[in-house]
């Protein structure tokens, strides 16, 4: 893959050299956002567990994410089958998802958006946030504590820089 070096404006780490080859891209955009298709994820600091979605396009469109499934025990969902063509899923192994985190004051209260996960297939770099018709999960919902409190050190410091 040739690397495809842009300069990019960003919400959290000022302005940054990315590889658009490694993009994500949105084909329908995101809910509320429709016209940007391509983001990039960033690290926070050196904690692996929590990044930047980051749109290549606008700065102040930018998102903290994590996998849901290190801050919720039991999260579980059925994908649709226009998602799955749309993302040309052929096994569930293609698949990274993410949720948007909502940060908070104090970092305890902080939430995960598991109403609407972010989908993104590994192999050709589509991605779609998924909206669930799934009455289990929140738009906000609670983290487990514990889980979130071993993460709590290295996202603030991170989110400083």
């Amino acid at each position: 893959m040739v690397q495809q070096l842009k300069e990019i404006k960003t919400k959290f780490h000022d302005i940054i050299k990315v590889d658009l080859s490694l993009a994500w891209h949105f084909p329908k955009g995101l809910p509320g956002f429709e016209d940007e298709e391509e983001f990039v994820l960033l690290p926070i600091g050196d904690n692996p567990e929590f990044q930047v979605l980051q749109s290549t396009k606008e700065a102040g469109i930018a998102f903290v994410v994590a996998n849901p499934y290190k801050l919720v025990e039991g999260y579980d969902f059925k994908i649709d089958d226009p998602t799955v063509d749309l993302l040309e899923v052929r096994n569930p192994e293609e698949l990274m998802v993410l949720g948007i985190i909502f940060i908070k004051e104090p970092f305890e209260d902080s939430t995960i958006n598991l109403q609407a996960p972010l989908l993104f297939q590994t192999k050709n770099r589509k991605a779609k946030q998924a909206v669930l018709n799934d009455k289990r999960y929140l738009i906000k919902h609670p983290v487990d504590i514990k889980r979130l409190n071993g993460m709590k050190e290295k996202i603030t410091d991170g989110m400083k820089q």
